[in-house]
């Protein structure tokens, strides 16, 4: 006995079969996008929708054919057959799940889904409770097992063809047509397979009350579920991903947009990004607060929201930083739109009653899109941005190969600064300063050195900067000063006593523990106070004047002299002179230069007036001939330091040039009953 088909019926399983086809499609895009336990949340919904959607239009298809027999269902083998559709499903596209996907697993996918229709299908024809007896056609039956799994392999060939694509397009529809009328093809080529052989005397009119019922049953049914589908992709479009591709202050895409932006251009076009931090943001938030910090960025963000137009776009990637990406690879166009981001960025900020002026470094690198290249282009700007800062801020950068070659040399030194103590890899050497007046060696500075074992000897104006930021400057002067004072002392035991100087990073003033350091190393070389200066730079003091000048009271209070280095230079700090304890004046190299012009010899000799007056000593820097000599000199300066006199040397080239000099060592004051004759 074969049945007959209600059409209309008919045709609302196969718009069932294509919305839970699309439904799914679109909950799967975002099974590969979603992170942690969303990601499993999304994964399950795509399993309910597409495997619930599926075993719907197997019921109302089943309830479009009409027989002359009442036909009811057993509640748990329905049960079971949904299960079965849902959890083949969940397993089909877990499996599928990973980015590095490969024909192995679609091939297990498709038969795990296919497997699971065939079992759903063929457990909801045995669930029928009727008065006759279910025959299949043995070719039918094959030929359905084969379109659910042609069915299943289509359905996860599209998913993975649509797994980046969230939004609705043309694409997406007529997939899920295809997938659609692939699951009824299935379905109704099974039914097709089944032949009815009633029971003698049983047949009866089929119950129509009943038929709607099921009818109007599975149809809310389906809709709930497509209803609740679209709901959670509403949501997570237009709510949840808003809060996750927003920034909450500026409004601009954040860092996951960012992320999301490369994914999906990750091709072999070149493009060119502009790394933005603000400057001295930190120091608004300390001042000002957090709040007056959030409402700057939020008014910077709007400055550069100006910026966002076809083929431009602005992040907000962290608490001050902002990046652009240009999709054009132009340098010129690049470096004008940074210029002209500074002068926006610039104009003054009318913040919660405050008057702020801010302004940006910007580091700008082009290159490959290529997901390969993404993390080096990122680190290009990065690096860009830092040399912007380091310029003197306010400005932009464009990444070079030298740059890049740099920042490598700087990576390596950081990393060899960690060991270079314990391996021996640092010297001292000492620099003579000469008084012109007695015509005497006054004193010896000491500069450290280091000497790697692969790049040779580094320049201090590269490793120190490094020490300064990694700290490592701590160690490195604690032990200058105990090498210092050591050569010091063994200098005085051959008869030769002079003084010698070792600088001062601001980093052991907040260590806080200065002076004991300074202390416990005399103590350690036995040697007395006066023999040693430590030298200070102008700029220290302004970090904290008041814990700066404590310190420097108690160093002095021991006895130890105390003198400012590259005095002229940076920050000028001529009103605090007469507050800071210090016994000397060091004038930067910069005033040895150009002695011959009027103003460069005007203001060395205010310099030496003003020293005079509050009785510090002055030294001069950089002293490479005659001339600067005699113009030092006729300027009321007589201490010099430079190569003219000696250029920094180790210990047994500083007793070469002590010998060449027959021992002109002037005699150092001394405590009583501690002076030495010298000759």
């Amino acid at each position: 006995m074969e049945g007959t088909y209600n059409l209309y019926i008919v045709a609302l399983s196969v718009v069932i079969a294509i919305l839970a086809s699309y439904s799914a499609l679109n909950i799967t895009s975002q099974i590969w996008e979603a992170h942690g336990k969303s990601k499993f949340f999304w994964l399950l919904g795509g399993a309910v929708v597409m495997g619930s959607g599926i075993w719907s239009m197997h019921f109302v298809g089943m309830l479009a054919m009409r027989m002359n027999m009442d036909v009811k269902y057993d509640v748990f083998l329905t049960i079971i057959s949904m299960l079965a559709s849902v959890i083949s499903s969940f397993i089909a596209f877990y499996i599928t799940m990973p980015k590095d996907i490969n024909w192995f697993k679609i091939a297990i996918g498709g038969l795990v889904m296919g497997s699971g229709i065939v079992t759903m299908h063929y457990i909801g024809m045995n669930a029928m409770i009727m008065s006759a007896d279910i025959r299949y056609d043995p070719g039918l039956w094959v030929l359905s097992v084969i379109i659910a799994l042609v069915a299943s392999y289509a359905a996860l060939l599209l998913f993975l063809r649509f797994r980046h694509h969230g939004k609705s397009s043309f694409g997406k529809w007529g997939s899920a047509v295809i997938m659609g009328f692939a699951v009824c093809g299935m379905h109704y080529t099974g039914m097709k397979a089944a032949r009815f052989e009633s029971h003698a005397g049983m047949i009866m009119e089929q119950s129509q009350s009943m038929e709607f019922f099921l009818l109007y049953s599975v149809t809310v049914t389906i809709f709930v579920i497509l209803l609740i589908s679209w709901g959670a992709m509403f949501l997570d479009r237009h709510v949840l991903e808003k809060l996750a591709f927003q920034d909450a202050i500026t409004g601009l895409p954040n860092r996951n947009e960012m992320n999301r932006f490369f994914e999906t251009h990750s091709g072999t076009e070149e493009i060119s990004i502009l790394f933005v931090d603000l400057d001295q943001f930190k120091a608004i938030n300390d001042t000002l607060g957090h709040n007056v910090g959030d409402l700057l960025v939020q008014e910077v963000g709007k400055r550069l929201s100006r910026f966002i137009h076809s083929g431009q776009q602005v992040f907000r990637i962290g608490g001050d930083e902002f990046l652009i990406i240009l999709q054009q690879s132009d340098p010129v166009y690049a470096q004008q739109v940074a210029e002209d981001v500074l002068e926006k960025i610039k104009c003054v900020y009318h913040i919660d009653g405050n008057e702020l002026y801010v302004t940006a470094s910007i580091g700008v690198s082009i290159g490959c899109v290529h997901s390969s290249d993404r993390t080096t282009l990122l680190k290009n700007a990065d690096t860009a941005m830092y040399k912007a800062k380091r310029l003197g801020k306010n400005q932009q950068c464009l990444y070079s190969e030298e740059m890049g070659m740099q920042e490598v040399r700087k990576m390596e030194l950081e990393k060899d600064l960690q060991r270079a103590l314990e391996l021996k890899e640092f010297f001292i050497v000492y620099q003579p300063k000469w008084n012109v007046q007695t015509d005497r060696l006054v004193g010896f500075e000491a500069l450290i050195r280091w000497r790697h074992p692969r790049l040779g000897v580094v320049s201090p104006l590269e490793f120190i900067p490094i020490a300064e930021e990694t700290g490592l400057i701590i160690p490195m002067t604690r032990w200058m000063l105990e090498e210092a004072c050591k050569q010091s002392k063994a200098w005085q035991e051959r008869g030769i006593v002079q003084p010698v100087s070792v600088n001062l990073s601001i980093r052991l003033f907040q260590s806080d523990n200065l002076i004991e350091l300074v202390q416990h190393v005399l103590e350690m070389a036995n040697l007395k106070p006066h023999l040693l200066e430590l030298e200070i730079t102008e700029s220290m003091v302004l970090h904290d004047v008041n814990e700066v000048i404590r310190q420097l009271g108690g160093i002095r209070a021991l006895g130890v002299k105390v003198s400012m280095d590259d005095f002229g230079t940076g920050y000028s700090s001529i009103g605090l002179l007469d507050r800071i304890p210090i016994d000397a004046l060091k004038l930067d190299r910069l005033f040895t230069h150009d002695l011959d012009t009027p103003s460069k010899r005007a203001i060395i000799n205010a310099i030496v007036l003003m020293a005079e007056n509050l009785h510090l000593d002055v030294i001069a820097e950089g002293v490479e001939n005659k001339e600067h000599i005699d113009f030092l000199t006729e300027l009321g300066c007589h201490v010099m330091q430079g190569y003219y006199y000696g250029k920094p040397m180790d210990i047994q080239e500083v007793d070469i040039w002590m010998y060449e000099h027959g021992h002109k060592v002037e005699e150092t004051e001394f405590f009583e009953n501690d002076k030495v004759e010298v000759t």
